[in-house]
């Protein structure tokens, strides 16, 4: 309002000063005026417009502003990710939109800030779920059976626009290295479920330790893939398991959430499930059977509906933010 004000006294200002140029009596009026009254107009308007930009932003930065989240041990959840704070840079922001001009639409330069204590400092944990702050959520897709699924499944994911983890026993790559590469292909992560899916607790340290590394080894011959996590099969682990694995140097992760899909429940029902308890941080676990083949599709838009992005287990639970669409 206080431009289009300015904007109608500059109209009349230089209507006047057009009839002045023309005719005498008001020519000598303008005369007498001072010559910095048209740039004190000018100096008014842009002074105020820079000030309701420069307002605009630390009003929108006090709204967005939020500290970082410390990883922490829950009793329940055990290791939780921590979570990068949020701070816009006002300052950045403001020159950037006065370079960019009023027509290219206000975004907002930021920094995040890491928390203290990250993932890594927690030790050998076990980890159930990613920050509950962070609203993103992750598939585990455990393969070790289910090939007439998988190309169905990656196709619905490429629809979407989903990137999930799957969860490879060492045998079934052995025999499958083509059909992991497609999944590798298509951009999802490939990660390690040991190679025989045998329990872990039950097996003495050597062969627990072979189970993962032969596996580990195979991702990074056959797919060229370095492997990070590690999802006991049937999720059957000790804590010697956990020490094990971060002795290769891998964590182990589990799941929030368990469509129970090798039961064969109909699609409708896991879908239901899916929908009304995802959370942010929620690892939900799933096979390539015929229930989550038929669900995944419903799932996925649930999951979206609930304003949740979906990505795999390291985007999960990476400290990283995810920012809101005017910040950048």
């Amino acid at each position: 309002m206080k431009t289009e004000k300015a904007a109608l006294v500059l109209a009349c200002i230089a209507v006047v000063i057009g009839i002045g140029s023309t005719y005498g009596p008001v020519k000598e009026m303008l005369a007498q005026l001072k010559p910095q009254t048209g740039l004190a107009v000018w100096s008014r308007v842009y002074t105020e417009t820079q000030d309701d930009l420069r307002t605009s932003i630390e009003s929108k930065a006090a709204k967005l502003n939020s500290p970082p989240v410390d990883a922490t041990v829950d009793r329940v959840w055990k290791a939780i990710p921590g979570y990068n704070g949020l701070e816009v840079d006002v300052e950045a922001t403001y020159r950037n939109a006065k370079l960019k001009g009023p027509n290219a639409g206000l975004k907002l330069l930021y920094r995040q800030i890491k928390p203290k204590i990250s993932l890594d400092d927690l030790g050998a944990q076990p980890i159930y779920r990613g920050n509950p702050a962070k609203p993103m959520v992750s598939l585990m897709i455990n393969v070790a059976w289910g090939n007439p699924y998988i190309i169905p499944m990656l196709d619905i994911l490429d629809q979407e626009k989903v990137k999930v983890t799957f969860f490879l026993d060492g045998s079934w790559l052995s025999r499958n290295k083509e059909l992991a590469a497609e999944m590798l292909k298509r951009g999802h992560e490939m990660e390690n479920h040991a190679y025989t899916h045998p329990n872990m607790s039950t097996l003495s340290r050597a062969r627990a330790t072979a189970e993962i590394q032969k596996t580990q080894n195979l991702l990074k011959e056959s797919l060229g893939v370095t492997n990070i996590w590690f999802a006991p099969p049937s999720g059957d682990f000790d804590q010697e398991t956990v020490d094990i694995a971060a002795s290769l140097g891998l964590k182990t992760v589990l799941w929030t959430l368990d469509t129970v899909d090798w039961r064969n429940p109909s699609p409708d029902s896991i879908i239901s499930k899916i929908s009304s308890k995802a959370e942010p941080g929620t690892l939900i676990l799933m096979h390539p059977t015929a229930s989550s083949s038929q669900a995944l599709l419903g799932m996925i838009r649930g999951i979206k509906a609930k304003g949740l992005q979906l990505g795999t287990v390291s985007q999960t639970l990476s400290a990283e933010r995810v920012l809101p669409a005017d910040v950048e």
